[in-house]
């Protein structure tokens, strides 16, 4: 599992730490001193996860987990508070105020790593690397491959992404601009319509194994991946 992960932390040491062991298990890295600095990086694109202190110059990290969760755009940002603040009511104040989840300093950089993981198995699923099934119908990130009891099915990278996120996410509607964010990613100016291109080539592919009864279509909504 590959992450972009933005570490909000403004003591130099810890951030070192927490970014040199993230970047030893292959996620990508994005530092910020303060939640100004955080908000300026979120702006131009959503990490796939947050590691936020609490204790920060200006707003403090809880504020602006608050904020986050808030605003529709980041609503959804996986979050992982970090922080030297070990009373039973900080942490309860913490994932009251938006945080997934809570760790406290000192902390075991093994046990970073797998609190990452397991945030993002719970948020954000596609992200996680774990094959996914439905109705015979496979998935498996590791190898790129979509298989049925009977063949393989070719698709390409965007089908691919597009049907792993909603396989990973069923039985929700999704709009056009959320699909364009979550499988072509935050802040890629793409029509709203290549969607519709994407979804069509998906149901074609999906049309000999039978699995295209799966792809859900509300008019004037969006897309989804249909649950019995």
């Amino acid at each position: 599992m590959t992450a972009t992960v933005l570490v909000v932390e403004d003591e130099p040491q810890i951030q070192e730490l927490v970014a040199v062991n993230l970047e030893h298990i292959g996620h990508k890295v994005l530092r910020a001193a303060s939640a100004e600095e955080a908000e300026a990086a979120i702006r131009s694109a959503l990490p796939d996860v947050l590691v936020l202190d609490w204790m920060l110059p200006g707003e403090s990290g809880l504020a602006f987990a608050r904020r986050l969760r808030a605003d529709e755009r980041t609503r959804e940002l996986p979050i992982l508070m970090l922080t030297a603040r070990a009373m039973e009511q900080d942490k309860v104040s913490g994932l009251e105020a938006g945080a997934d989840d809570y760790l406290t300093k000192p902390f075991s950089p093994k046990e970073l790593a797998a609190r990452i993981k397991a945030v993002l198995r719970r948020r954000a699923p596609q992200l996680s690397g774990d094959a996914v099934e439905i109705e015979g119908l496979r998935l498996d990130p590791g190898s790129r491959r979509v298989t049925t009891k009977d063949h393989k099915i070719n698709l390409s990278p965007s089908e691919f992404r597009l049907l792993h996120f909603l396989m990973t996410h069923p039985g929700r509607i999704y709009s056009r601009a959320q699909l364009l964010d979550q499988v072509w990613g935050d802040h890629v100016f793409i029509e709203e319509r290549t969607v519709d291109v994407h979804i069509r080539r998906l149901r074609k592919a999906l049309e000999p194994s039978g699995h295209d009864r799966l792809i859900d279509t509300v008019r004037g909504s969006g897309y989804g991946l249909r649950t019995d």
